[in-house]
């Protein structure tokens, strides 16, 4: 328990109950991150991809992840937040802790159904091994012996390799394994080398397949990059936004709602936008387009990104007017409840659940059928690192917009004590104009990337 504070400033946690704290955030971390990582495509493999029928429902887990992520969450900016505010925080850490007690059992009761992948080592393992091979062989490039090309290489290997890393033990029915890479490709030729040319170690030894599969994983990274601007915004709008509706009404009728539920608002149109672009907006596009997927992943991150534009323009209007009420009501630099609805925030929130929606959904798909089989769980938790990345560059780009709007004397953008006096309006512009920049820029990588799944073309 931190000491009692009654004034502006308090006593921070420090010592054991520091170690304790953080101890507990770290796991927290650790334990989402393991789930999070391996959830996604360990459901995914439980449908049969080599069948469209299969295909169909592959992407229909994919919605309905992103739709039971909704309903996590609704809970906790809902119960759990209730909780906390008028019982204590230790009950909504008990009643989280509970929740994933249960899901465990849950999940257990279902493990002699599961068709499990076997693991066989690390992907990451295999990237440094393709990459370090290249570099070292063309770094010594001027000696004879390492041009003579590794003939141990044969279709036999390629298809061990395969097997051990890729394949899934099939309780109930055989699938086809896809074949084996024989041939190195002419993307990215300066991986090559890996494979054509004999290794001055055992241990940089690498087969055509393994090289293949680097090339795809590298080539994915450009459309990964790309998304993370999308989870900045979501940082920003999950920050200053809490900070803009607690200077607003928050009552609906006599039901005051604490600014920390806001994100109940796209929670809510996830949940019922998921079950409308499955049920109704993916079946007419199949008929339109007379494709499989009816829009393909590509497609739909871009939709996403489009949307994460409309909601930084959104919040940038929504930010001139409430701090135009505040000036009508001469309270910009007054405590006093601004007299305007904070349900204006949640219009920039209905544009950026759905674009959480198309992107997250859309990612999740196209890293796990992108993706060579050995290297589903790794492509899949890039979804997850892109919004671990977009929420550390929305500190980078505060910090850097403070430190240029502050200099020569001048007052910083987004500090001092009043948000009335911030000008945000302005950072959300930037960020409109940053995001636009980023999608032109997926655009350039999404229009030159070739599909190489089944069901995945347009």
């Amino acid at each position: 328990m931190p000491p009692t504070c009654d004034g502006p400033t308090c006593e921070a946690v420090s010592g054991s109950k520091a170690v304790m704290l953080f101890v507990g955030l770290y796991l927290v971390a650790l334990g989402v991150g393991g789930i999070k990582g391996s959830l996604p495509s360990h459901g995914a493999e439980q449908f049969d991809e080599s069948t469209p029928k299969g295909r169909k429902q592959r992407s229909t887990y994919f919605n309905y992840f992103v739709f039971c992520l909704a309903c996590g969450a609704l809970v906790a900016v809902t119960f759990v937040v209730w909780l906390e505010d008028n019982k204590g925080w230790e009950w909504g850490f008990g009643v989280s802790t509970i929740a994933i007690f249960v899901s465990i059992l849950i999940f257990l009761s279902g493990s002699k159904f599961y068709r499990n992948k076997i693991p066989c080592g690390s992907p990451l393992t295999t990237i440094l091994k393709v990459l370090l091979a290249a570099s070292v062989k063309s770094c010594s490039n001027g000696s004879p012996s390492n041009a003579v090309v590794n003939l141990a290489i044969s279709p036999s290997n390629h298809l061990k390799e395969v097997t051990e890393s890729g394949e899934l033990e099939k309780p109930r029915h055989q699938e086809p394994v896809p074949p084996p890479q024989t041939q190195l490709t002419n993307s990215l030729r300066f991986l090559n080398r890996a494979a054509e040319e004999k290794p001055d170690h055992k241990l940089l030894e690498c087969t055509i397949q393994q090289v293949e599969d680097v090339k795809i994983v590298l080539k994915m990274l450009p459309i990964f990059a790309c998304t993370i601007m999308l989870n900045c915004c979501l940082a920003q709008l999950s920050t200053f936004s809490v900070q803009q509706a607690a200077s607003m009404n928050t009552k609906i009728g006599s039901l005051k709602i604490p600014p920390a539920s806001l994100p109940v608002f796209p929670v809510v149109f996830i949940m019922i936008l998921a079950p409308i672009y499955d049920h109704l907006i993916i079946p007419f596009a199949r008929k339109t387009t007379k494709t499989e997927t009816g829009v393909t992943h590509l497609q739909r991150i871009g939709v996403g990104l489009v949307l994460s534009i409309l909601a930084m323009a959104v919040a940038a209007l929504v930010e001139i007017k409430r701090k135009g009420v505040a000036k009508d009501a001469g309270l910009l630099d007054s405590k006093e409840t601004l007299p305007i609805t904070f349900l204006w925030i949640a219009l920039q929130y209905l544009f950026l659940g759905s674009a959480d929606l198309f992107t997250l959904a859309g990612l999740l798909e196209y890293f796990f059928t992108e993706a060579p089989a050995s290297m589903r769980s790794l492509a899949t938790s890039l979804s997850w690192a892109s919004l671990a990345m977009g929420y550390y560059l929305s500190s980078v780009i505060v910090s850097i917009v403070n430190s240029i709007t502050g200099s020569s004397g001048n007052t910083p953008w987004l500090r001092g004590e009043r948000i009335n006096r911030y000008k945000l309006d302005y950072f959300y512009w930037l960020m409109c104009v940053l995001s636009a920049a980023n999608f032109l820029h997926y655009l350039f990588w999404a229009m030159r990337y070739k599909y190489r799944s089944t069901g995945s073309r347009s």
